[in-house]
């Protein structure tokens, strides 16, 4: 029995010997085909779900048995197959460049093109190299200095505040200016990114000319930028990665040296005002120096976390991510926090004519903040008590309201808004959802049908209070104390892109054909109410509890409800052909007609068209052997269209061309109508037409590589207001008039400057160079003050010019029109156009990245150049008229005096203080230079090498510090010298530091 057992089991137990000794480790390293070393290239068994990913270096190790086959694939590589035999142990691959990958990540309009067949102008940026890991909120903020002609403004420091983001230029007065934004086929809110996480993007590519615009039509005249979010890969094993970060914000330096408790005092009693006047020496040497600005300032704690799943089989691929983000801002009362979830699947056919996928991410945001920042509410703006209150007055003196109810002045401005920190709530919370989903069928050859849905949901619910116990009221005289306002807002979007397209190539030659629709429709429901008084007895936050009903006494306590019911819509269908001979010439056209419900039927659709062609000069014969890799010669002009002619969102002015009332009290009191709005069945699209030149070239095995694109830019039919009898008691009436002009040029250049398998440092500068130019200003003196004139550059500030000080007795002194020099100059003729604007003449970035072994080091430098804002906080700390109420620069102990003649300050008690406005505020003499240089980003960062980690379950770790907004240089004496308008005590954006850890397995 044990001998018939013997023999039965033997041979099994000699398979099972083999199998064992077939298993084996397979290691090595993974290059590019000039030999620089591949990270994060797939390499999976084929057959199994054992994979595992290359490390910085390129290295991979991975258990597989002997017959198996290896698959390493990467984007815009070959996949590479291997077999394992018995012997292998080491097996190093180079992979080569995949062209038709590589096109894939070219972005042209509704669909990809390859490189080499692209005749638009377009940046993508990889998300893992530019955005990946930053500590900012809001995703549009990091894409600051990264595009040429991409201008991005953030004015708050309020956690995941919106951004005004302009490309190429203004080319809208009162219209939309901002890009078209896309998230995965999604048509999303520009100016609401709060609640989305960057962390789960891709890449994003920025559209410029018209060649990549005009088919998007009535949404691409500002350009188009199209953000890709990440997915799975086909044969990918499940991967886990968790990223976690930790960081601080704090408050950027300022250049005011605002003076102490002591000079403060000294100079109110020098001029007999303030608290100061009624004081002797000792008692302003022992007076307390507090600064507000530790006060309502803080520094605040960032932490972020994001895990994310993604896996892949033969024919389906899935990614999902979840999301915690936390930031205090540096303001106090401000922060914003948030969860993210998203999941997204992509998958094929065993005969792969049909595909799919879908995009879905649902996010959750709650966030608190100060409101009337950027205002001279001395009740309301917490940045105004930290930058200007008075420093010997401090927290101690709070509560003494009897006191202040009886000697209030404006000093004690500190103490009112300390209270209405301890009563004052503004809360935010959002659900968002952006969602898509697509499919395509080959139904004949060379012949696909298309189609691509989505929506983009935000609800919003935001509760303002100030409770009942406050002061504020008290001092303002007000009926009762405490109100509460909520608002419920609800927007819906819907987009539906349908296409039928044609692509086929045969010989030298290739077409792509295509014909679309595209519906868009959107929902906004808005309802709130304010309820003034509340019964401090009674009252909870966000509850009815504590109103107090309405009286026969007094209509205060009546509760103001709102309501807004607004929808909007708009229809689309348009072509295009786009050939290509011998991958040397390209010829692309586009026609696309769209239909807006904002105006007349007679106006209602506008048509938009393109022309974009190209030359390889690199692909001819005669550059065999120049030292040029690629060399490319783009042209392109066409036309968009702008239909959201007023700018704020796409259901602003939906009924221009009607007749509107409002209704009111008439005669004796009596419910009446009145005429509000004279309809203009005229009104049409806005129409920008852009010429674009551009060439793109790769020098010296590409070491050099960067394009030059110039470009001319003109909007017509500029929508405003112009003039018109007052005879039914309205005086303008909306028109299409004027023209605007952008011309410019783009430059973006990287050069290699050590590029071997250890190490690569390279260096990049980013570029734009822009001017404007008003045309046909709607009235006879062929301009309008606050927006410019004819034949000069748009928003050009309008001023009287200042010129100094007088030294004989210390006035100010300005410029007549004519260039005479006077005191008291005429604010209706003495002022003259500048040449200024608040838009900078050059903008882009400059830096280098460097790796060697797996530590890296990134810098991004951010620049501005010609820009000019008017600097009303200087102005505010150094106007004599406020000495005695709020603090003052030290500026101004070198005010003129009989025995300090020689001086840019104006005497204290100047006989023309008040000429051309209040201290000058008419004049140019606070209208100063906000140029600038600011390192915007620095990364530092360690990613270990696989050797490191083998047998510990871990295929990647990595730890990094990152930095933002970490060094300014300019002349701007503010907090903040980012600003596309002038700044008053506006909410400055911080410096965050941030430390991370990043793992897979």
């Amino acid at each position: 029995m044990r001998s018939k057992l013997t023999r039965m089991l033997t041979p099994l137990l000699v398979l099972c010997v083999s199998f064992a000794f077939a298993q084996k480790t397979v290691s090595g390293n993974v290059t590019d085909s000039s030999g620089i070393p591949l990270p994060g290239v797939a390499v999976v068994v084929v057959g199994t779900s054992t994979g595992t990913q290359t490390d910085f270096d390129g290295n991979y190790s991975i258990t597989v048995n002997v017959g198996q086959v290896l698959r390493f694939s990467y984007l815009g590589q070959k996949t590479v197959n291997r077999t394992i035999s018995a012997s292998t142990s080491t097996m190093n691959i180079q992979m080569e460049d995949d062209a038709e990958q590589l096109s894939e990540v070219v972005v042209q309009g509704y669909r990809t093109a390859p490189k080499t067949k692209s005749a638009i102008a377009q940046v993508t940026i990889s998300a893992d190299e530019s955005i990946k890991n930053r500590p900012n909120a809001s995703v549009v903020q990091t894409l600051a200095g990264q595009v040429a002609g991409l201008n991005i403004t953030t004015t708050s420091g309020q956690p995941g505040a919106n951004s005004q983001v302009q490309l190429r230029g203004v080319n809208s007065i009162n219209g939309n200016t901002e890009p078209l934004f896309i998230i995965d086929g999604a048509p999303v809110d520009e100016d609401n990114f709060r609640s989305l996480n960057p962390q789960d993007i891709q890449s994003i590519s920025v559209l410029k000319d018209a060649g990549a615009t005009a088919i998007y039509g009535n949404r691409g005249a500002n350009g188009v930028i199209v953000i890709k979010t990440r997915t799975g890969n086909f044969d990918q094993a499940l991967q886990i990665n968790y990223t976690g970060i930790a960081g601080f914000s704090a408050l950027p330096g300022n250049d005011y040296d605002l003076m102490n408790s002591q000079e403060q005092l000294s100079i109110e009693k020098l001029l007999n005002t303030g608290r100061g006047a009624g004081l002797s020496d000792a008692e302003i040497l022992a007076a307390p120096t507090f600064d507000w600005v530790d006060f309502f300032i803080r520094d605040g704690l960032t932490q972020n976390h994001t895990m994310t799943f993604s896996s892949g089989s033969a024919k389906a691929t899935q990614f999902t991510s979840i999301g915690f983000f936390d930031q205090q801002g540096v303001l106090v009362d401000s922060d914003l926090k948030r969860f993210n979830f998203r999941n997204n699947v992509t998958g094929k056919s065993e005969d792969e004519r049909f595909n799919y996928g879908t995009n879905l991410t649902i996010n959750y945001s709650v966030s608190n903040s100060p409101n009337s920042v950027g205002t001279g509410a001395i009740n309301r703006n917490y940045l105004l008590g930290a930058n200007q209150s008075v420093t010997y007055i401090t927290p101690d003196d709070y509560p003494g309201s009897e006191l202040l109810a009886q000697n209030w002045t404006f000093a004690d401005t500190p103490l009112l808004l300390l209270d209405y920190l301890n009563t004052f709530d503004n809360r935010e919370e959002e659900v968002r959802i952006v969602a898509s989903a697509n499919a395509s069928y080959e139904v004949a050859k060379n012949l696909r049908a298309n189609v691509v849905g989505s929506m983009d949901y935000i609800s919003e619910f935001v509760t303002t209070l100030e409770a009942p116990e406050n002061w504020n009221d008290f001092f303002f005289g007000a009926a009762y104390n405490g109100r509460q306002t909520q608002q419920s807002n609800r927007v819906f979007t819907y987009n539906q892109v349908t296409s039928l397209t044609y692509d086929n190539q045969w010989g030298k030659h290739s077409l792509n054909v295509g014909a679309y629709t595209e519906y868009f429709k959107a929902h906004l429901r808005n309802f709130g109410f304010r309820q003034n008084g509340l019964d401090p007895r009674t009252f909870a936050a966000g509850d009815d509890a504590g109103w107090i009903v309405d009286n026969s006494e007094n209509d205060f306590f009546v509760p103001q409800p709102n309501a807004t019911k607004r929808d909007a819509g708009l229809f689309s269908y348009f072509g295009q052909a786009d050939y290509d001979f011998d991958e040397k010439y390209g010829l692309v056209g586009t026609v696309r007609r769209d239909a807006s419900y904002r105006f007349a039927e007679s106006n209602r659709y506008g048509t938009f068209w393109s022309v974009a062609g190209r030359w390889n000069i690199s692909n001819e014969s005669f550059m065999d052997g120049s030292v040029f890799n690629v060399l490319k010669l783009r042209a392109s002009i066409g036309t968009a269209g702008n239909q959201r002619i007023t700018g704020t969102s796409v259901f602003s002015a939906p009924d221009l061309t009607r007749s509107l009332f409002g209704t009111g009290p008439g005669y004796r009191g009596q419910n009446a109508l009145f005429l509000t709005q004279i309809p203009n069945t005229t009104l049409r699209w806005e129409t920008v037409k852009q010429t674009n030149i551009g060439v793109d070239f790769e020098v010296f095995d590409s070491r050099l590589r960067g394009s030059v694109d110039v470009y001319e830019k003109e909007t017509t039919d500029l929508f405003q207001s112009t003039p018109v009898s007052a005879i039914n008691a309205v005086t303008t009436l909306n028109a299409n008039t004027g023209s605007l002009f952008n011309r410019g040029v783009d430059f973006n250049l990287n050069y290699d400057v050590i590029r071997n398998k250890d190490m690569k440092f390279t260096l990049n500068f980013v570029g734009n160079y822009n001017e404007t130019e008003l045309q046909d200003i709607p009235n006879d003196e062929g301009e309008i003050i606050g927006i410019g004139r004819n034949g000069g550059i748009l928003d050009e500030y309008f001023r009287v010019r200042y010129v100094g000080v007088n030294p004989a007795n210390g006035n100010l002194l300005f410029l007549d029109a004519d260039g005479n020099v006077t005191e008291n100059p005429n604010l209706d003729t003495d002022a003259v156009w500048t040449g200024k604007n608040p838009y900078p003449d050059w903008l882009g970035s400059f830096g280098f990245n460097f790796d060697w072994k797996g530590f890296y080091v990134q810098t991004q430098f951010n620049y501005a150049l010609g820009i000019d804002n008017l600097d009303f906080d200087y102005y505010g700390r150094v106007n004599p008229n406020t000495i005695g109420q709020f603090r003052t620069s030290r500026d101004l102990l070198n005010a003129w005096t009989p025995n300090n003649r020689v001086t840019s300050v104006p005497s204290l008690t100047a006989a023309n203080l008040n000429a051309a406005g209040q201290a000058g505020v008419s004049s140019d003499r606070f209208l100063l230079s906000a140029d600038y240089v600011r390192l915007r980003f620095l990364a530092i960062g360690y990613n270990f090498p696989q050797k490191f980690l083998e047998g510990t379950g871990i295929k990647k770790l990595g730890i990094f510090f990152n930095g933002e907004n970490v060094l300014t240089i300019t002349k701007w004496r503010g907090f903040d010298v980012e600003g596309l308008t002038s700044q008053q005590n506006e909410y400055p954006t911080p410096r965050i530091l941030s430390l991370g850890f990043e793992i897979g397995i």
